[in-house]
């Protein structure tokens, strides 16, 4: 039967993020992708100006029409994106434990922030949150920023050694996650992906996956990121494999956006590579 994947994010009507990006690419890869919205978007917040509106009062009784028709247990994996309060946390967490059959793969993409800085709307509140949330994943996929503020330890832009991403990755397994992924780690000419996947009883595997830098940051990157892992962990590609495959998509992507001329704002046009990405 086909695999199928709950996907809880916000959608934007213009500029490429979140669901926009994830229900394509997700499809493309052969997963039947369910969206469960947390909010609604003119355009993403890369623009000066965009109407909101907060999903939170709707999603209860969005997920209980899904109780109804019995999807509890049907899904085979769920990915969860950004969370702006700590109502929504909860919310996803219930989900997760209602809704997690035998088998299900949950995958955590901890949106908190970037550059070492965390997003305004979160507090200390929503980071406890969040980690309750990251106790319930099998995958977590967060960039270098998130991963030191879920760990309590020191951001530093560049300058890590493999034994202090070691540390940092042991330390967001043990509250939960057996696969991690520590994202956008620059080092010169590179970008770099601190893979770690601890298993049964067996030592740890980590391995540093690295791509060569292409352009400049632009949104929708970290979401294509996700997207090419969560499919592909439904699909049973292994994680090293998938975090290779997903960071070389991303560089295509960005270079296809530098050939185009798309504004840094619009994300990366994906849609004009999605032939050049394998499915397995």
């Amino acid at each position: 039967m086909q695999k199928k994947i709950a996907v809880i994010n916000d959608i934007a009507g213009y500029g490429r993020c979140a669901m926009t990006v994830l229900l394509p690419i997700i499809s493309y890869m052969g997963v039947q992708a369910c969206p469960l919205l947390t909010s609604v978007f003119s355009s993403n917040t890369a623009f000066p100006d965009f109407y909101m509106d907060d999903y939170t009062d709707r999603m209860e009784a969005y997920i209980e029409s899904w109780e109804k028709i019995g999807l509890q247990n049907r899904f085979d994996g769920i990915a969860t994106g950004y969370l702006g309060s700590v109502r929504q946390i909860e919310i996803v967490r219930r989900f997760v434990r209602e809704f997690s059959g035998e088998g299900t793969l949950v995958i955590v993409d901890p949106v908190m922030g970037d550059h070492g800085r965390l997003y305004s709307a979160y507090t200390v509140e929503l980071c406890t949150e969040l980690r309750k949330l990251v106790a319930l994943a099998d995958i977590i996929t967060p960039n270098l920023t998130e991963a030191c503020h879920l760990t309590d330890m020191p951001y530093k832009e560049k300058g890590w050694k493999r034994k202090e991403l070691f540390e940092m990755a042991a330390c967001l397994s043990a509250m939960g996650p057996s696969h991690v992924v520590i994202t956008g780690i620059l080092q010169g000419e590179y970008i770099a992906n601190y893979v770690y996947v601890k298993t049964g009883k067996e030592d740890p595997s980590a391995r540093l996956i690295r791509v060569h830098r292409a352009g400049e940051e632009r949104c929708s990157t970290g979401d294509v990121f996700s997207a090419v892992v969560a499919a592909d962990a439904l699909n049973g590609v292994p994680f090293d494999k998938s975090v290779r495959k997903a960071s070389g998509f991303v560089k295509l992507c960005i270079e296809k956006a530098l050939e185009l001329g798309t504004p840094p704002a619009e994300g990366v046009p994906f849609e004009t590579v999605l032939n050049r990405l394998r499915r397995g």
